[in-house]
């Protein structure tokens, strides 16, 4: 999310989640933007913009718009990918613009926007370039220079380098792939991967799993489905919303008499249905990871299969894809996966074509984005081999205000956010709460409760109860006694509730690092009779 602000003025540029680092974040299942500053500045949003449809660029804009009132700008997939999670999030009446070629440039507020049509993997891409009162401003987006993408319809660099012959004052670029060597491969050149296992699997049933916002990747398997005489199962919730979204659209086309209902796949030859599936992260309740357990009815796998994956691992998700791997290989399936096989190309930009787009825009200044740290500080060792001096680069941080004119571009002030977490619904950005969290899944957790009369004296033995961590009966005893005896010495008397249960916590957290070396969350509970 980046808002730009002039005056009175804010629009905002994408709005994404991304998934938590299950070792610092456990049990968070996303993360969106601290978006309060908005709803602080609630009358000055003029519209949001959105680039693309990816998760990572509109997953927030469900809750950020039960909050803010503000009119989207977009492509028709991204805004019909929107109003989806819109309705399931039971967000309503939200202002929608759809951009198209003939209907791509929009006045709002003090500020002009004009959509540039770029490739990436998913339809309905755009980079954004900004007329503000300062001078220009352009997004690239998520985006590759792909010369024979899927759709027909290139990268704009025409519109680009005519952008950029205008003069851009500051330039902002995705720099996902900044540490890859030369170019990106074409989206068209998977299709023929494709077919060649289409053509080489004539015999047996083929399970594809791709990303469900891919729709370039799952037109070109339909393709391979329609050569071969292969039926279709949509398999997933998000890969059978999007699917048919893109069908209402035109961005996808098959014959509606192809698809198969998955209640319905056994009554097709197995040889003749091809399955689309989710689940190429091996997330525990996907498709297809359900597939590889046997948890998803109508749906054996077994030696007459073969599975590919269409896709790349997202760092951090290894272990869970090869487990999904292995299962499906234990079943006698055929695995085919990136490591084996051409069946996937990324959706972003590498280093030569990153190279071009910086000498096409020409940008004053230049701030890398969508990275981690790493890669943005290569992409501005990139950007300055191209002329851009490194005085007028920054890498920017979370909650960074950064003033941008032609006098100069520099870091004002550090707004105090940081990020939303959600686990089902909101969770404060509480260092505490994660820390108790990971405590509890590393050290489990300790009750002790105690009965205490009117007199302050202690009735019958503390009760001791543990999960998650094991405590023998010799150090359950010795905990025991030490609080008996302290209550037997009125060491308590006169204390507060609060201040029994701190000393009882200390007490026993001391005993517990000292046996065990284990520092469990402690919990004494006191009922005062």
């Amino acid at each position: 999310m980046t808002a730009i602000e002039y005056n009175n003025n804010i629009i905002v540029v994408d709005s994404g989640l991304s998934f938590p680092n299950i070792d610092e974040m456990p049990g968070i299942d996303y993360v969106i933007p601290d978006y309060s500053y908005l709803v602080q500045n609630q009358s000055k949003i003029r519209g949001i913009l959105i680039t693309h449809g990816h998760e990572d660029h509109i997953g927030a804009l469900p809750y950020v718009l039960q909050d803010i009132q503000a009119p989207v700008y977009g492509s028709a997939f991204s805004i019909a990918l929107l109003q989806h999670k819109l309705r399931e999030h039971k967000v309503k009446e939200v202002k929608t613009h759809t951009v198209d070629d003939n209907n791509k440039v929009f006045d709002i507020g003090c500020f002009r926007a004009e959509f540039v049509r770029v490739t990436h993997s998913i339809a309905g891409a755009y980079a954004i370039s900004i007329t503000t009162p300062k001078g220009v401003i352009f997004f690239t987006g998520d985006y590759k220079i792909d010369y024979t993408p899927v759709d027909g319809r290139a990268i704009d660099l025409a519109r680009i380098a005519e952008i950029g012959k205008e003069g851009v004052l500051l330039m902002l670029q995705d720099s996902t792939n900044v540490e890859r060597q030369g170019y990106s491969m074409s989206e068209r050149s998977v299709g023929q991967k494709l077919d060649d296992i289409f053509y080489q699997n004539i015999h047996k049933r083929i399970i594809v799993a791709t990303f469900s916002t891919n729709i370039h990747r799952v037109q070109q398997i339909i393709n391979c489905c329609i050569k071969y005489n292969r039926r279709i199962a949509f398999s997933g919730r998000s890969m059978i919303n999007i699917a048919e979204i893109a069908h209402k659209l035109k961005e996808l086309h098959y014959p509606k008499d192809m698809i198969v209902d998955l209640a319905r796949i056994n009554s097709v030859p197995y040889d003749k249905i091809c399955i689309i599936s989710t689940g190429t992260q091996g997330e525990p309740e996907s498709a297809l990871t359900r597939m590889s357990k046997d948890e998803l009815k109508k749906i054996t796998i077994s030696d007459t299969d073969c599975v590919v994956f269409s896709s790349s691992p997202i760092p951090g998700n290894e272990k869970m894809i090869y487990n999904v791997i292995n299962n499906l290989c234990k079943k006698g399936a055929d695995v085919i996966y990136k490591d084996l096989s051409e069946v996937h190309v990324s959706g972003h930009a590498c280093r030569e074509e990153l190279k071009t787009m910086i000498s096409l825009v020409k940008p004053r200044y230049f701030i890398p984005v969508h990275g981690e740290y790493r890669h943005l500080k290569q992409h501005v060792d990139l950007a300055e081999t191209l002329g851009v001096p490194r005085d007028n680069m920054l890498i920017p941080e979370i909650g960074d205000v950064i003033e941008v004119s032609k006098g100069g571009l520099r870091k004002e002030e550090k707004l105090n956010i940081s990020c939303i977490m959600l686990d089902g619904s909101f969770v404060e950005s509480s260092d505490m709460i994660l820390r108790d969290r990971k405590t509890l899944s590393e050290d489990g957790f300790v009750i002790v409760i105690l009965n205490i009369s009117a007199s302050g004296n202690l009735d019958g033995e503390p009760y001791f109860e543990t999960r998650g961590i094991t405590v023998s009966k010799d150090i359950e005893e010795k905990i025991k006694n030490k609080i008996m005896l302290s209550f037997s010495a009125g060491d308590f008397r006169e204390m507060a509730g609060a201040e029994i249960r701190s000393l009882i916590r200390k007490s026993v957290a001391k005993e517990l690092d000292k046996k065990l070396k284990k520092h469990p969350v402690i919990l004494p509970i006191i009922f005062e009779h």
